[in-house]
């Protein structure tokens, strides 16, 4: 796998730490940058922890998943989130650095086609890789015909809108295109940033916030977007597509459905939690899961850091604290599993 987190982010890390907020003295401080997908997450553990352990300063940014790996590496922040795991050649080259899952999320599919009355598309892995790779460029391809039987879909180029950033979200999709399109596989691959195709009429946006305002500005436009924008993407009146799983069916994220997908696979994750839940197998798996992961470094630079680490840590995933479904709930996360949620307090209990 070419995942590059480092490429072209020495500047970004810069900036975050000459922009690293003022703590006062007595206080914690524990900055957080990465996944844009999880930044509203966090923005609400901020606030909820605040009354759990006010002498706790944490901060959040959404510098989008490569950035947060790359800044928890550096140890420019004490949390680095991402939607992507590292590597096992990645993680071989910093074994300091503990990929601990928070929660599930999901992506979904989204459109901007005008006049079509149809609020769910279906739409499968090798079609999407297809309209990405400038195979399939227009609406009414046959391919995307012979799943919506009866929708009047117009003869209109497609748009694809893709990430401009290193993310995690770039990382979950192409991975679903590569384990469901054998012509994805070949290349480019998946990772936080790909070697994208050139397609005529393509867009590029920077983070998820990003993504929603192209679609929804940019007609007859297609794209891919973290669950915890639904409310945002429904807002602006963009569809979400029916996607095809391993088993054929077609599925929208539903708690149920996510759910289904990680059980699939969640059950092999191993002790270091680094594990695909893409395109798991099962008629009700919704193709497109994964683990929100933190990454942080195992040997903090003081005791009293690491207390307050690990303390947040193991409130964000408590059944009573931050993966509580008044947390989850609003941004269509699920909880982690009793089994996960054991494996995850492992590896925070080894932060020093």
């Amino acid at each position: 796998m070419t995942n590059p987190f480092f490429r072209g982010l020495a500047g970004g890390v810069l900036a975050l730490a000459l922009t690293a907020p003022v703590v006062q003295a007595g206080t914690i401080a524990l900055p957080e940058s990465g996944s844009t997908l999880l930044y509203p997450l966090f923005q609400s553990w901020i606030t909820g922890y605040k009354s759990v352990a006010p002498d706790t300063a944490l901060t959040a940014s959404a510098t989008g998943s490569t950035a947060g790996i790359e800044a928890a590496i550096k140890g420019t922040v004490r949390i680095g989130t991402s939607d992507a795991y590292l590597s096992d050649e990645e993680a071989a080259q910093h074994p300091d650095i503990l990929n601990i899952p928070l929660a599930i999320s999901a992506q979904t599919i989204n459109y901007n086609l005008p006049g079509v009355k149809a609020a769910n598309l279906k739409i499968d892995g090798p079609t999407l890789a297809a309209i990405y790779l400038g195979k399939i460029t227009a609406w009414d391809d046959a391919a995307i015909r012979a799943m919506n039987p009866g929708v009047a879909l117009p003869h209109h180029a497609i748009i694809p809108v893709r990430r401009a950033d290193g993310s995690g979200d770039t990382f979950i999709f192409t991975q679903f295109l590569d384990f469901s399109a054998d012509t994805w596989e070949n290349s480019p691959g998946y990772g936080t940033t790909v070697a994208w195709p050139n397609v005529d009429g393509e867009k590029t946006a920077t983070g998820n916030e990003g993504m929603v305002q192209t679609l929804a500005t940019t007609p007859y436009s297609i794209g891919y977007v973290g669950i915890s924008y639904a409310d945002k993407i429904a807002r602006a009146g963009i569809g979400t597509a029916m996607i095809k799983n391993q088993d054929g069916k077609f599925l929208l994220p539903t708690p149920q459905s996510i759910s289904a997908g990680a059980t699939e696979l969640g059950k092999r994750t191993p002790a270091y939690e680094r594990i695909s839940l893409i395109y798991a197998p099962g008629a009700g798996s919704y193709p497109l899961v994964n683990y929100e992961y933190a990454l942080v470094a195992a040997s903090q630079h003081d005791a009293a850091t690491a207390e307050a680490l690990r303390s947040f840590l193991r409130w964000a995933i408590s059944a009573t604290g931050g993966n509580a479904a008044n947390y989850l709930k609003p941004v269509g996360f699920i909880p982690l599993p009793d089994f996960i949620r054991g494996l995850s307090e492992a590896q925070i209990e080894t932060i020093k």
